[in-house]
């Protein structure tokens, strides 16, 4: 079977393949949960420890399984990164990862990655490979070159996404604020209809408020379907110094608030979501019912 085909017949079991819902049904709820949480492996967390499904978190979306041509799965033929990778047999049985949406290939330069379509989809293919021994409930896949309206994506952008494999999903922003409808617009013609988006909030680098953000939301679930729509809380702010911190529970609350009704994945768990946070969250009522 060829990789085409694969994909034709992935494509016909996507959750968006019916007739899309309208934004009725991504309707706001009083219910405060994390349903995901976001993971950007890097050398400090590569064996990710926490509780975070006291707040809700059953999904978990890694960034990358290879990086900077580094990989995290042994068997892809690129060395593996140093000095021990993720330990996926006890990743795979943590209830905060009861689904997992998994990265393929990518780096930590965004130009770089937009200008280096082909090779990474190469190093995708073989992590898809690469991960199949692994006990993962893997749902998902994620391309992580991030996506926004000021960037034209060369000719080779959908051979390249049409090459890996489904359900997939990529990650959005709208960085110079052209707004959503701009958005929607660049989605429509440079996304294949069987292809998901995670919308990067932009509420931790105070791009926006929670509220505008989820204006975002609404129009890009008008247009695209509820079930291709899923929001990234940003679970951080700027640092003073430089850097980022992990927000607060008070400036974090308003976004879990805000996007009710939509899948919200916090980012990143390990890096922001400490076990004070998930405490301070918790006791706010996050993760109850």
């Amino acid at each position: 079977m060829t990789l085409r085909r694969r994909q034709v017949l992935a494509a016909a079991a996507l959750p968006w393949a019916g007739p899309p819902p309208g934004v009725a049904d991504a309707a706001p709820s009083l219910r405060l949960r994390l349903d995901g949480m976001v993971w950007q492996p890097s050398r400090r967390t590569l064996r990710p420890q926490g509780q975070w499904q006291r707040l809700g978190v059953a999904r978990l979306l890694v960034q990358w399984t290879a990086v900077d041509d580094l990989a995290l799965l042994p068997g892809a033929g690129l060395p593996l990164m140093p000095p021990d990778g993720p330990d996926w047999g006890r990743i795979a049985g943590e209830p905060w990862a009861h689904e997992v949406i998994l990265g393929l290939a990518g780096t930590h330069d965004e130009a770089r990655a937009r200008s280096s379509l082909e090779a990474l989809a190469a190093q995708s293919r073989a992590m898809w490979l690469a991960a199949a021994p692994w006990p993962l409930r893997v749902g998902g896949w994620y391309f992580p070159v991030e996506a926004d309206p000021s960037w034209a994506p060369p000719p080779e952008w959908l051979p390249v996404l049409a090459q890996l494999p489904r359900p997939l999903w990529l990650s959005v922003y709208d960085g110079a604020n052209l707004g959503p409808r701009a958005l929607l617009q660049w989605i429509e013609r440079w996304v294949p209809v069987d292809v998901g988006i995670f919308f990067q909030d932009g509420v931790g680098v105070h791009a926006r408020n929670p509220v505008v953000a989820r204006q975002y939301l609404e129009v890009l679930t008008r247009g695209l379907g509820a079930a291709r729509v899923r929001v990234i809380a940003e679970a951080f702010r700027p640092a003073r110094g430089g850097g980022f911190r992990s927000a607060s529970a008070d400036e974090f609350l308003p976004q879990i608030e805000a996007y009710g009704g939509w899948p919200i994945y916090a980012f990143d768990g390990p890096h922001y979501l400490d076990e004070a946070l998930v405490e301070a969250l918790a006791a706010r009522g996050v993760g109850r019912g």
